[in-house]
């Protein structure tokens, strides 16, 4: 490995509280500082069908964490051991997390969509003593591991009562989250300072988090993040989005969360609401965002693209639905914001008669659109892909800023985040106080700082072939950098390919700029290693392609809109569109549009959404085949 550069970027030290040596440190001086702030808010079922948001103060937080503490404690739990989390996004997974780091145990993610024989290796690698497990299916999932798992003592069920079979069959193996929190109480009274010896204890090299990367090549590694990358993202990222001339974190924000928690970058949004004590409405439920977020009204929200282009594309086709006055009046207001809002930011200009009729464009159109996200977002974080310049811009139009953040599992999440004041498309900002980024001859972006992790669990040798003695971490990215310092990322070292003819393709970037010109779009997936040319698989979005089917005079599943002439022919003028931006070599000259969109249960993305090509390769070899028959 070589560290030899094109192009850096560092920072200045940031300045750590030496009282604050962990999570704990961070979640005990919040409730000292906020005690009767919100800290959390969530939905709790009201009856059959109603949903009401119920609140906790920092204090109350503190009190139930500390029970959970006290539980695990009283089941043994040592500093450092590991505890796994397997539930989706929910106020309890955070609770969870903060009992773990108040016992000073370390926190083992676990996505529940995980299959069965990657979470025994997971939890059996880990040294996993205690699971959470958010449901009976995720208790069903343990239980037939249960001779793969010898290690795990107990389950924790988050959500229900522990059947009977169960019971019967592996008694006091499964108890419920209730359950432990009575452990935790009869523990605390007669042992007052347990936890508060533990989190005096507990150190910043000590290990906090143990997350196994999501394996999109290849078995997961066990990525080890002592406290001291918190401590430090923590304190980083509240000095960073502050420098400007925008306050972008204060205490009196609110965001709404409903990143997977297993995630690198939602538990980063766990630790930053103990350094700023800002409110945090959670809610994991993907089809309850846009709902939720009308409802909670946030000041912020991070998120990956995809549910960005899902909001455009519906807001889009709903315009198209209306047709007539209203679809001009969208396209009208959002090609003059898009003007006024590049001319700010540095692209083109734009006169006082075009930002006059953004302005009104602004009051007739943008202010309603606004209204539907909450009507208080000052900004969106988008992170783990690449975004597609045209919405971010068109989301900027909106007075909804799209801030593009980078970082990897191995960087503790924040690396680098582009503010307001720097904003520049297609870029990823600057790096985060305290950290410097390097981009090395070959292009690889290399990263050094306080966030990036001790290495791989149980695993010297990949350990090595990524971390250099000096502390420079490979993250095997293509990026480059600019004269003001903001990093742009360009692809994954390992997904570019050569075709036959010798020329490299960077997909990921292909990929997002089709899934900006077609408003069905789900997903695209570029193909064509060692091939004299590139291909790609295309799914839709099947409520934008069924509204946009119902226009056409087309019916039927979605299976059968796929499959119409009109459909393809739509798709192929879309295709036609993405080649004129693209290079020769580039260009995709053959398509396939697939009978179902890609999902997480089918292991062809990460619960984070990212594709894994290789799986898709696999499900889909007929069709990549049938592009290159003679």
């Amino acid at each position: 490995m070589t560290t030899a550069s094109t192009g850096s970027s560092s920072s200045t030290t940031v300045p750590i509280d030496p009282a604050i040596q962990s999570v704990g440190h961070l979640l005990r001086n919040r409730i000292k500082e906020t005690p009767d702030r919100r800290a959390y808010s969530f939905p709790v079922a009201d009856g059959a069908s109603d949903e009401t948001w119920e609140a906790v103060t920092w204090a109350e937080l503190g009190t139930q964490a500390a029970e959970v503490a006290g539980g695990l404690i009283s089941l043994g739990i040592d500093a450092e051991e590991r505890v796994a989390i397997a539930s989706s996004t929910r106020y309890e997974w955070a609770l969870a997390n903060y009992g773990i780091m108040y016992a000073s145990a370390a926190t083992v993610t676990v996505y529940p969509t995980t299959i069965a024989d990657d979470v025994s290796f997971i939890l059996d690698d880990s040294g996993t003593r205690v699971v959470f497990a958010e449901d009976r299916d995720q208790v069903d999932k343990l239980l037939g591991l249960r001779d793969d798992i010898p290690g795990v003592q107990t389950v924790v069920l988050i959500s229900g009562d522990v059947p009977d079979a169960v019971e019967e069959t592996t008694p006091g193996w499964v108890i419920t989250l209730d359950d432990l929190r009575r452990r935790g109480r009869d523990h605390l009274a007669t042992h007052p300072t347990a936890v508060d010896d533990r989190i005096d204890a507990t150190r910043l090299e000590h290990l906090s988090t143990l997350i196994y990367t999501s394996g999109t090549t290849g078995r997961p590694k066990g990525v080890r993040l002592p406290h001291r990358v918190w401590v430090f993202e923590a304190r980083a990222s509240e000095i960073t989005s502050n420098s400007g001339p925008d306050k972008l974190l204060t205490i009196d924000d609110k965001q709404f969360l409903w990143l997977p928690l297993a995630h690198v970058m939602g538990k980063l949004l766990l630790v930053l609401p103990l350094q700023v004590g800002y409110e945090t409405a959670i809610d994991g439920r993907i089809d309850k965002i846009i709902e939720n977020l009308a409802v909670v009204k946030p000041t912020f929200m991070g998120s990956a693209p995809r549910i960005f282009e899902k909001a455009y594309n519906g807001i889009a086709t709903m315009m198209a639905t209306e047709g007539g006055v209203k679809e001009k009046l969208f396209h009208w207001a959002s090609r003059t914001g898009v003007r006024v809002f590049d001319a700010d930011n540095g692209v083109g200009t734009a006169g006082p008669w075009v930002r006059l009729q953004a302005k009104i464009g602004d009051r007739l159109v943008m202010s309603k659109i606004r209204e539907r996200f909450g009507g208080n977002v000052n900004y969106f974080i988008s992170g783990s892909a690449a975004m597609n310049t045209d919405i971010a811009r068109w989301f900027g139009a909106a007075g909804m800023p799209i801030l593009e953040g980078y970082g990897l599992t191995e960087t503790s999440a924040a690396t680098c985040l582009t503010r307001p004041y720097i904003y520049r498309a297609g870029y990823v900002g600057r790096p985060l106080e305290g950290i410097e980024v390097r981009i090395a001859e070959d292009g690889e972006v290399l990263v050094k700082g306080p966030g990036v992790m001790d290495g791989y669990h149980n695993n010297p040798e990949a350990t090595a072939e990524v971390l250099e003695p000096d502390g420079w971490f490979h993250t095997g990215d293509i990026g480059e950098m600019d004269g003001e310092g903001r990093v742009r990322i360009t692809d994954r070292k390992k997904e570019l390919f050569k075709t036959s003819n010798g020329k490299y393709v960077a997909p990921a970037q292909v990929e997002a700029k089709f899934k900006g010109l077609c408003p069905v779009a789900s997903q695209l997936v570029v193909v064509g290693n060692d091939r004299p040319y590139v291909s790609a698989l295309v799914t839709l979005d099947e409520d934008a392609v069924t509204a946009w089917a119902a226009r056409q005079g087309l019916s039927g599943s979605y299976k059968d809109i796929v499959s119409a002439p009109e459909t393809r022919t739509m798709v192929q003028g879309y295709i036609d569109e993405l080649n004129t931006h693209l290079n020769r070599w580039e260009q995709v000259k053959k398509f396939a549009v697939l009978h179902r969109d890609l999902g997480v249960d089918y292991q062809e993305i990460t619960p984070s959404l990212k594709l894994r090509r290789t799986v898709i390769h696999d499900h889909f070899a007929k069709e990549i085949a049938s592009f290159y028959e003679e």
